[in-house]
């Protein structure tokens, strides 16, 4: 079968493109920009891409096109598909009915955590020899690829709640069908999708609505807004997990950064793990993951064991380098509570000594401005923050930054920016880059000019 996939660079879509071949299919594709690494690492699998949305690319016909969620009508490769009625379909689809049929399926969901998470369960399983497939949504350290079709029954799979396709508007995890499905956690994000909190409460259930009563939900039990969607009908054993009671599972950290923390199951101690994550939120991601593992017959020391050796994915509180004593991070934290609890984990980690931050507003809900009154407070935790504010953002972040008062500046250029966080850097400075996008290169032109005593 040869299938084309429109939007093949972004990390879903290449993923998915990635099983397709590991399936035997014949595999073309397109983006807008074709690059690195995605695309190096799509064409060493014998995929053929094409740059741009030129209708040419559909010749000779595909028995099938996997359309991106990036993509909408008016796209001129769209609409050629439409134009010439060939068969289509979306990303989630595809892999429900192609990958997922008949497999054990293990889905991470939660505004924040799904990619550590992820990759933590496929780890534990791997470790344990279970040979899973999976998809991740990012860069996995354990792993060479971000997705693979695995040995046994077990498939894990990032669970999305952004939409499906242009044709298709729910959320990519309603079609997984996971027999243990992971909540991690529920806040209002991707408002250019849901208007509302109440809205993607409901699409959650959706997702509860198909995890079977055989099934395992694994729930954050201090999330007020995942129990409100649990209040609309839960039909399968639910196990929950936390920081502390009533959830049955706990984490309980060993010293200030949480690289080290025990795990208790009502009110037995489990065991400890020492590992190079950081962070309360990265301890409680384990923990959701050793839960959902022993639904798959993991046993917890195996997991446990298992943590040791985990690398995280990249992107997450990443070391870029250290150059005259200034480290430099990149992390993709774009909400404000994943804002907040990075520099808390980095706190954790640094101590007193100072911590630069560095945010780009660039996700939709944050163009939106949707979370301008709450982002100052989320960066509390920072000496100084240097704020992108691009020229369409269409919203005064200055007046969001307000109550950080002299700590805080705002830049209009991705080179002004860099030069001011270079003018104050100094020696032993922690410098968090905060992004989910490339950030116009921030990362490599600040350890450049650190190496050419910028700072």
């Amino acid at each position: 079968m040869h299938v084309h996939v429109l939007g093949i660079c972004g990390t879903f879509m290449g993923g998915i493109a990635a099983l397709a071949r590991e399936a035997g299919h014949e595999v073309t594709g397109s983006d807008l920009n074709v690059y690195p690494p995605m695309s190096t690492q799509l064409e060493s699998l014998g995929i053929r891409l094409t740059e741009g949305w030129d209708p040419a690319q559909l010749e000779p016909r595909p028995d099938v096109v996997i359309v991106g969620n990036a993509l909408s009508r008016g796209n001129p490769a769209v609409e050629a598909v439409l134009n010439r009625g060939l068969p289509y379909t979306s990303g989630p689809a595809w892999l429900a009915s192609h990958v997922l049929q008949d497999r054990w399926v293990l889905a991470v969901a939660g505004t924040h955590g799904k990619t550590t998470t992820t990759s933590i369960l496929a780890w534990i399983l791997e470790h344990a020899g279970l040979a899973p497939g999976f998809l991740v949504g990012g860069v996995p350290g354990n792993f060479p690829v971000s997705a693979r079709l695995g040995a046994t029954p077990f498939f894990v799979v990032e669970a999305d709640e952004y939409d499906t396709a242009f044709f298709d508007k729910r959320a990519k995890f309603v079609h997984y069908r996971p027999r243990t499905a992971i909540l991690n956690n529920l806040e209002y994000d991707h408002a250019d999708i849901y208007p509302d909190l109440a809205s993607i409460r409901r699409m959650f259930h959706q997702l509860v609505r198909t995890v079977p009563g055989e099934g395992r939900l694994v729930v954050n039990g201090a999330d007020p807004e995942l129990a409100r969607a649990l209040e609309l009908g839960a039909w399968t054993p639910i196990e929950r997990f936390g920081r502390a009671q009533p959830a049955e599972w706990q984490v309980r950290g060993l010293v200030a950064d949480w690289s080290a923390f025990e795990v208790w199951h009502r009110g037995q101690r489990q065991g400890e793990v020492r590992w190079d994550l950081i962070g309360a939120h990265n301890a409680e991601n384990a923990l959701a993951a050793i839960v959902a593992a022993r639904h798959a017959g993991v046993p917890v020391g195996a997991a446990l064991a298992a943590l040791p050796a985990f690398r995280n994915a990249r992107r997450r509180l990443e070391l870029r380098g250290v150059v005259a004593g200034v480290s430099v991070y990149d992390d993709f934290a774009h909400h404000p509570t994943a804002i907040a609890a990075t520099l808390a984990a980095l706190r954790g980690r640094v101590g007193a000594a100072r911590i630069l931050a560095v945010l780009e507003p660039r996700s939709a809900t944050m163009k939106l401005g949707v979370h301008r009154d709450t982002l100052g407070a989320s960066l509390d935790g920072a000496d100084r923050v240097f704020l992108y504010a691009p020229p369409d953002l269409g919203w005064d972040v200055a007046a969001a930054a307000r109550p950080l008062a002299a700590r805080a500046s705002v830049h209009g250029s991705v080179d002004a920016l860099a030069a001011a966080v270079l003018a104050a850097a100094r020696p032993g400075d922690h410098v968090l880059v905060m992004s989910n996008g490339g950030f116009g290169g921030l990362h490599g032109k600040l350890l450049a000019g650190l190496e050419g005593g910028g700072g």
